[in-house]
């Protein structure tokens, strides 16, 4: 038994082919340059990557395929479960994509297409914010107009949770402890970026909002920003409503900053003196302070922080710089084990720390075979 899941970005498409039970990838790889010439569109990248596994000798005939499962960012309210795809979601994923601009809509023409060649197979979505549906209401609810968030559906409703969730299991497993019983903080540091504070298993915070802007600065988006700044920008600089939208999701961030969010060309540029780039770096670590530091308070007791995604798997500066002279708070990192390379989790924190630190290789690709082999 076997999964297709399909990652759809809007210039590019990861694919990978998963059995659910034994975690084992037969094959995974990314189609990238869609829109360019070579790979005009969806339906190219993912025929292309069909050649690909063909030239592996992975034939989709022969997978035992059970079902192409498809990552969806936004589900809003009403979707929070892996649902099986039709006409009536697809038309209702369209509604939600002036709130993940960057994310729902190619991820529907990922899903369009695939249903296309692949017309036999279910085809499921799983959602980022499945996860954090069930936030607390005073972490989900935004102190504005009571009617005016209730009529457009405004909360926060948090995103990488299928990340959230599979590295808050997997650091449990890791301590050999009920999930039920540990309080966490998971940071997923990538291009996009979020923290979430996990109490006995239940979310209980998280810092992406309505939108995947809100929280930690990113890549190329904000993170948290002055609401008046928006206004003023608009009134004073007379910047249309498109205009600041492209300015805070593709302009801003570490790039906006720094300019680079590339973390290893980065520190590159940190490394030979260049301001712009070491005031970006230490924005985006102040940012992820404060958030730690938020969350302990709000979990009360912590048992576990765990650093995933690109930038928190691989960059032991980060992960250096995000803890440092947290003693006082029961944190305490070894250097030794911080600065080692491993595609397994593993505990980077000194052995006399009280709060453990991890850093927990995320596999979202897996948890969504599963979940859509649950489902079928």
């Amino acid at each position: 038994m076997t999964v297709l899941v399909i990652n759809s970005g809007s210039s590019s498409l990861k694919y990978a082919v998963v059995k659910p039970d034994s975690g084992k990838f037969l094959a995974d790889g990314i189609v990238e340059q869609i829109g360019s010439a070579q790979m005009p569109d969806h339906d190219a990248a993912l025929r292309a990557a069909f050649d690909e596994l063909a030239a592996q000798g992975l034939h989709l005939d022969t997978l035992g395929l059970v079902a192409v499962g498809h990552r969806v960012v936004h589900g809003g309210k009403a979707f929070y479960r892996p649902t099986l795809v039709d006409e009536g979601l697809i038309a209702e994923l369209d509604k939600w994509a002036p709130l993940a601009p960057l994310h729902n809509p190619p991820a529907v023409q990922g899903i369009e297409v695939a249903r296309k060649l692949l017309p036999d197979l279910p085809h499921i979505a799983v959602f980022d914010t499945a996860f954090f549906h069930n936030l607390p209401a005073a972490a989900a609810t935004y102190a504005i107009d009571h009617d005016l968030a209730e009529r457009w559906h405004i909360r926060r409703y948090g995103f990488h949770g299928t990340s959230h969730q599979y590295v808050s299991q997997q650091a449990a497993a890791f301590l050999d402890r009920p999930y039920e019983s540990v309080n966490q903080i998971v940071l997923h540091l990538g291009n996009g970026a979020s923290a979430s504070a996990i109490a006995g298993g239940r979310p209980v915070d998280t810092s992406m909002g309505l939108t995947p802007m809100e929280g930690l600065v990113m890549g190329t988006r904000s993170g948290d920003i002055d609401p008046g700044i928006l206004m003023y920008l608009y009134r004073a600089a007379g910047m249309s409503v498109a205009d600041i939208d492209t300015m805070l999701n593709r302009n801003s961030g570490v790039y906006g900053v720094g300019g680079e969010n590339d973390f290893r060309k980065l520190r590159e540029r940190i490394e030979s003196g260049d301001e712009t780039s070491q005031l970006a770096y230490d924005v985006y670590i102040h940012r992820l302070r404060k958030y730690v530091g938020g969350y302990l308070a709000v979990l009360g007791r912590t048992d576990v922080i765990s650093f995933t995604a690109g930038v928190g798997e691989n960059d032991p500066g980060v992960r250096r710089d995000a803890m440092a002279g947290l003693t006082g708070l029961g944190i305490k990192i070894d250097d030794a084990l911080n600065a080692e390379r491993s595609s397994e989790v593993r505990r980077i924190s000194a052995p006399d720390s009280p709060v453990t630190v991890l850093v927990v290789p995320t596999n979202e690709e897996l948890a969504i075979a599963q979940a859509c082999a649950a489902l079928v």
